[in-house]
């Protein structure tokens, strides 16, 4: 059998590797999600021409975007500007900026809601200095929608047999929004399991502070309007300490290394699983592990054993709880910028 031949490694990494890990249970490995649905928005744009080839695309990350974001504009000829905070990892850092990617951050805030706000201040500072610049707005612009619908195919075409369950972090909301939509097109009722930070305003968390630290990347301290509250049939609000819990369990048990916001997923896809074996129960793994070998693996002999772990049901957002809470969601819709805590636009069932 001979092997693909890609004219760039973006090509090559975009799309995840699909692993069986048990009866019904499937993950969705990438070694950097973000790189497809990024990939198919840059070409759309400069096919619309709503960029010109010689762009400079801009946004704000610190993380897998970032990259993902420096990978398109490589292959696409274009420049890239990235507005990161002071957490940005070196690896990172370093690849950026020898892929040709301006990176700047900006200074330490004391809470996330500050560093969020102040990185896009910044961008607007900077739009304002040079209008040709392109905001690419991976929080707000639906063109990021698009690119998960072949994922949803290769989904589809791999995992058969049974009704679906999805499970992902949420983050901008356009991976699991994305492939809920596209694969609720292809392969008929999918019901999508959103995974939260606690802290996290998207699902109106704000006022639970994680003692450990807060997963940022599938949360958020500032309203996205990517992300579309109608499409979750459930959502988990997952501590740092599970979530660590989940990475190394996920290592340990199925050799997959992965980053945090996949052990998180973890936790909440094996109970899924095991509790609906009519089911097959997919999670996405966004990224490897690597840059969370000192602030999570190795911290491994604190990993707790996932059977003795239980989300806490709840039916009002004024009942959330460390370490673990679930709440059945029932698609229902939701304004985070107005959410006070017992919000009523989600107050369906407990979660089982």
């Amino acid at each position: 059998m001979s092997a693909a031949v890609h004219s760039h490694i973006a090509d090559a990494i975009k799309a995840p590797d699909l692993v069986q890990l048990g009866p019904n249970l499937y993950v969705a490995r990438f070694e950097t999600m973000k790189v497809y649905s990024t990939l198919v928005a840059v070409e759309r744009l400069l096919a619309s021409g709503r960029i010109r080839p010689g762009a400079t695309l801009m946004d704000s990350s610190s993380g897998i975007y970032a990259y993902a974001l420096a990978l398109a504009c490589h292959k696409y000829g274009l420049n890239c500007r990235i507005v990161g905070s002071k957490t940005v990892d070196k690896t990172l850092m370093v690849q950026l900026r020898i892929l040709g990617a301006t990176v700047e951050q900006v200074e330490p805030q004391a809470t996330l809601k500050l560093d969020q706000s102040l990185r896009v201040a910044r961008i607007r500072e900077l739009m304002a200095a040079d209008p040709e610049l392109h905001w690419m707005q991976q929080y707000h612009d639906e063109i990021h929608y698009c690119g998960y619908e072949p994922v949803a195919e290769l989904i589809a075409n791999g995992v058969r047999g049974a009704p679906l369950s999805l499970i992902g972090g949420v983050g901008s909301g356009c991976s699991t929004g994305g492939l809920a939509c596209a694969l609720r097109e292809r392969a008929g009722e999918v019901e999508l399991i959103g995974v939260q930070p606690f802290g996290s305003m998207t699902f109106g968390c704000e006022h639970i502070e994680d003692p450990g630290i807060i997963i940022a990347g599938i949360g958020s301290s500032i309203p996205f309007r990517n992300v579309r509250h109608a499409l979750y049939d459930q959502v988990h609000w997952v501590s740092f300490d599970y979530g660590l819990s989940g990475a190394v369990a996920l290592l340990r048990e199925h050799a997959l290394f992965a980053g945090l916001s996949s052990g998180c997923c973890y936790l909440v896809a094996q109970r899924e699983a095991r509790l609906h074996p009519e089911r097959n129960v997919v999670f996405l793994a966004a990224d490897t592990g690597h840059r969370y070998v000192d602030g999570v693996f190795a911290r491994f002999d604190e990993a707790l054993a996932l059977d003795d772990l239980q989300p806490a049901p709840v039916e009002r957002l004024d009942q959330l709880r460390l370490p673990w809470s679930a709440m059945r969601w029932n698609r229902a819709a939701f304004e985070p910028a107005l959410s006070p805590v017992s919000a009523d636009a989600a107050q369906p069932a407990a979660a089982h």
